[in-house]
């Protein structure tokens, strides 16, 4: 016979309610539910073990002692075995309690690191590939006192259509990118400090011969008349949504839709997919080099007229809390001194 969960009646104090937590949930570590997420996600001990480089027997011992403290609390247990080779069965509590330590640890981790943030250990900047350069020059000059002040400095690859959500999250604390606007224009921002240092043009890249698709400038407005290769979201995809509206797919004639420029690229020279692709001058200088592919440039003939803007994004104002020798300012100088010394050029 099960033993009888305890009976726990709210009291309306949030501190009596914690003073009176069942002992079986005060013993479950963060450790238990990390492990238990494990298992949810890889499906047994065996490979839960292996994950985390622990011996069965410890993950097979933590699931049955979370198995007993709940079927205490609840009246059930988490996870039961379906037979040898099988992996095991969630219940419904189980289910609940691994998306409750899923929370948990989350909202643990984000609070940990916006603390660390804010205290100068660790700052995350977020890059695409081809913005990594100007951040490897401004690491040059800051390398040396990060590593002496142990500021844990962290990389990631972030892709255009992921720049704000992933900075208003707080995922980053500065990024380097590229981002659509007006010709001419500063780019401005409410909710973000910006830095720019390059601004260019797309052109076109084409497997197309000089019959098909003569060397002369393309209008904007004749893209809908060409066999498009087209990311799926991004830089490109913003310039054709302002030039053709949201349902700019179904106005052109796309031949291939990517995820990757880079994929586009390689389709392109195994000619199994003949058309053209909007890119960056650079990436474009780069992509003719021992192909056969062309550069056209587009001519813009249509409102409103747009360039590629590539920038350092900062969310407004924070860099003003932190004290200067704080990471996140020591970065953002060193990048100005960077684009100061680059020059604010076009990318001819």
């Amino acid at each position: 016979m099960s033993p009888r969960p305890p009976t726990l009646v709210p009291t309306g104090d949030p501190l009596a309610e914690l003073l009176r937590c069942p002992p079986a949930l005060l013993d479950t570590t963060l450790d238990q539910l990390r492990t238990l997420i494990v298992v949810r996600e890889s499906g047994s001990a065996l490979h839960a073990a292996r994950t985390l480089g622990r011996e069965q027997s410890s993950v097979q011992k933590q699931v049955d002692t979370l198995n007993r403290n709940f079927q205490r609390l609840c009246g059930e247990m988490l996870v039961t075995k379906q037979g040898r080779g099988k992996d095991f069965l969630f219940t419904p509590t189980g289910e609940m309690v691994v998306e409750a330590a899923r929370r948990t640890l989350g909202e643990w981790l984000e609070e940990i690191h916006a603390s660390r943030r804010r205290t100068g250990r660790t700052l995350t900047v977020g890059t695409t590939e081809h913005t990594l350069w100007i951040l490897a020059r401004a690491w040059e000059r800051l390398s040396a006192e990060f590593l002496s002040r142990e500021i844990e400095f962290r990389l990631t690859h972030v892709r255009t259509k992921d720049f704000w959500p992933r900075l208003e999250a707080g995922q980053v604390d500065l990024l380097c990118g590229s981002v659509v606007s007006p010709v001419g224009d500063s780019t401005r921002h409410d909710k973000y400090d910006v830095m720019e240092w390059r601004r260019g043009s797309p052109v076109l890249l084409t497997n197309l011969s000089a019959v098909e698709l003569p060397t002369a400038g393309v209008p904007v407005s004749r893209l809908a008349d060409l066999p498009l290769i087209v990311p799926a979201s991004g830089l490109i995809a913003d310039f054709l949504n302002q030039w053709y509206g949201p349902d700019f797919r179904r106005q052109l004639h796309i031949v291939a839709d990517i995820d990757d420029v880079q994929y586009g690229m390689a389709l392109m020279r195994s000619q199994l997919a003949r058309g053209c692709m909007i890119v960056t001058r650079t990436l474009g200088r780069r992509a003719v080099e021992d192909s056969d592919l062309r550069i056209i440039e587009l001519a813009h003939d249509t409102e409103p007229k747009l360039e590629m803007v590539s920038a350092v994004f900062a969310r407004k104002g924070e860099r003003d809390r932190y004290e200067p020798d704080h990471p996140l300012n020591l970065l953002w100088d060193a990048l100005r001194r960077e684009v100061a010394e680059t020059g604010h050029t076009p990318d001819a």
